[in-house]
């Protein structure tokens, strides 16, 4: 299946651009070499997932509500040098992949049925370039083959692969070896083990001329179509052409097992919390707010690995907070909240596992212009809206009006914490109940267009020991909020 093609400008922001970002800033990315001849991938997924133990193939397991195999695309579609990426899958899932297709707004993908076996799969989309009748799959100088559950491929190793696939035939991505490799006797004992030093791990991405990799498939025997896992062999048994080797960085690890998905969703979680936009309030308390927490946020930050978890006590409901010391040395405490209205919070470790991390995040400041925002509002994925107290949060459904017609929360979903500067002292429990329910109404019609909706109270002080505080645990507190992006806190409003 292919769509109309459109510009990378148009999509919305994915954590394969930011890590892209810093390849570039690699000194030994050979950024002087341009593609400019005609470049293609594959992308094998027919496989069934035995080994992640789930019902379903791992490739559509889901992350943020989109499947893993649409990680993997989209890595390949934002660069502009890729052409067509040829989607192998089994006939069972040919419906379900042209969905994703659709939904996720593919535009480089076409999608053929697969084979028995990986080789088989992968022969089969390398058949789809040899089509007369479809022009919009030409046929290819180079062609990529990787694993369509290895979504965190950075354009940089790429394009190292792409030009050594051209200049020599073959190349492919390896990986030094972890564990030592041993050979056991039939009956179970050590036989001989292999020196780790002299051996890799071949990976993928692999690149090759199209012409080679095609000729060595029509050459390869039945057996290697049956047990054959390596396509660079391929092109050496049957082609002779030996492949330039590069070592990958550490993101090429393959999802396999089911705890994999988890450490997925956690680089993906991580990626996109990287960068934030405060939109301040025209009054001064607002805007000096704004200041301050931006440069809580950009600052590097001492915290304790920081978690929110829900819980309950008798007429309450609980957020835990989880964490050490703060930046300046200051006691865990309790933080008085609401029993029926609000959220109470609990700081302290509270047996929770906690390990120090450095976390940056990247702030701009903007003003409530509507004029100005449309340019920030299509370039991150979290917001932090600050109002004072007795403003409803009318800034916060412009915001959701505006993701809805650009389809900005398709890929990745969208955080808006509102943050409420409570100026007169007025406690979370004299908080008006339909105001809080109206709050609370959003957050669970919203979510279901992937916009995780948070609220945050913030008693203003003019004590500036008291203030201080009250604001590093509102950084504390938003940072933890966007990183977790945890759907079961939607619709509170934490009190700080």
């Amino acid at each position: 299946m292919q769509q109309e093609r459109c510009s990378s400008s148009d999509r919305p922001l994915d954590p394969g651009c930011l890590q892209a970002r810093d390849a570039e800033r690699s000194a030994d990315r050979p950024a002087c070499a341009p593609v400019d001849f005609p470049v293609a991938v594959v992308l094998p997924a027919g496989g069934s997932g035995e080994r992640v133990g789930l019902p379903t193939p791992k490739q559509f397991c889901t992350i943020f509500n989109r499947p893993l195999i649409s990680y993997t695309i989209q890595a390949f579609e934002r660069l502009p040098w890729i052409g067509t990426v040829v989607v192998v899958v089994s006939k069972e899932n040919h419906d379900l992949m042209l969905n994703i297709v659709q939904k996720f707004n593919h535009t480089k993908v076409n999608v053929v049925h697969g084979g028995t076996t990986r080789h088989r799969s992968i022969f089969n989309g390398l058949q789809a370039f040899c089509s007369t009748s479809n022009s919009l799959t030409p046929k290819p100088k180079v062609v990529i083959i990787h694993d369509a559950v290895r979504p965190f491929v950075e354009e940089d190793l790429l394009l190292k692969i792409t030009l050594a696939a051209k200049e020599q035939g073959a190349s492919g991505a390896i990986r030094p070896l972890v564990s030592t490799i041993i050979a056991t006797s039939s009956e179970g004992y050590l036989d001989h083990s292999l020196e780790r030093a002299k051996y890799r791990a071949s990976e993928m991405p692999q690149g090759f001329l199209y012409d080679i990799i095609f000729q060595a498939y029509q050459r390869c025997s039945e057996f290697d179509f049956e047990f054959g896992s390596e396509c660079l062999h391929l092109a050496l048994q049957y082609c002779g052409v030996n492949a330039k080797l590069i070592e990958g960085p550490p993101t090429l690890w393959k999802v396999t097992y089911k705890r994999d998905l988890a450490a997925a969703e956690a680089i993906i979680k991580e990626t996109l919390s990287r960068s934030a936009c405060i939109i301040a309030g025209a009054e001064a308390e607002a805007a000096e707010l704004a200041k301050t927490l931006q440069k809580n946020l950009n600052m590097c930050l001492h915290y304790s690995e920081v978690k929110l978890k829900v819980g309950t006590i008798p007429g309450m409901q609980v957020v835990r907070l989880a964490l050490d010391k703060n930046r300046n040395g200051l006691p865990s405490t309790f933080i008085k909240g609401s029993s029926s209205l609000g959220a109470h919070f609990l700081l302290g470790n509270g047996g929770l596992e906690s390990k120090p991390v450095r976390h940056k995040m990247e702030t701009d400041v903007i003003p409530c212009a509507k004029e100005s925002n449309a340019e920030y509002l299509s370039k991150t994925q979290n917001f932090i809206h600050l109002s004072t107290t007795g403003s409803n949060f009318l800034g916060v459904l412009e915001m959701v009006k505006h993701f809805e017609d650009t389809d900005h929360t398709r890929l990745y979903p969208v955080v808006i914490v509102w943050v409420q500067l409570n100026m007169t002292k007025q406690s979370v429990d004299s908080q008006k109940t339909d105001e809080l329910a109206a709050f609370r109404s959003l957050a669970s019609e919203v979510i279901q267009g992937n916009v995780l909706l948070y609220g945050i109270q913030i008693e203003h002080t003019k004590v500036p020991e008291q203030w201080e505080r009250s604001v590093e645990r509102l950084t504390q507190i938003t940072v933890a909020l966007i990183r977790d992006r945890n759907a079961a806190l939607t619709g509170q409003l934490l009190h700080v």
